[in-house]
């Protein structure tokens, strides 16, 4: 298994374990956002938006830039191929058990 740092695993997973961190992630990878497009669809402040957007950016998931006075995010695959290769480790595990058919 390809070592990585656990930390940063641990950060890409505590942010995706929130379901609206999940959606914001979702929407990210269909194009950048500002953050005010990020918390729209929730019935949230901008400060609440805020947090969740800065877990992300803790766990690398989102890089932030500012254009004038406005933050545009945009979604780094690099943190999700490391979460996926750590969990595609395990797949063959579940390939030979026998839970990939049980879906």
């Amino acid at each position: 298994m390809v070592e990585q740092n656990n930390e940063h695993l641990d950060n890409v997973f505590h942010a995706l374990a929130d379901p609206t961190r999940r959606e914001m992630v979702r929407r990210l990878a269909l194009g950048e956002r500002t953050v005010t497009e990020l918390a729209a669809p929730f019935q949230m402040s901008l400060a609440a938006a805020s947090k969740h957007i800065k877990v992300l950016e803790r766990a690398g998931l989102l890089l932030r830039s500012v254009r004038g006075r406005r933050h545009i995010c945009r979604l780094n695959p690099q943190s999700l191929a490391d979460a996926h290769e750590w969990i595609r480790f395990y797949e063959r595990f579940w390939n030979e058990h026998g839970y990939a058919e049980n879906r």
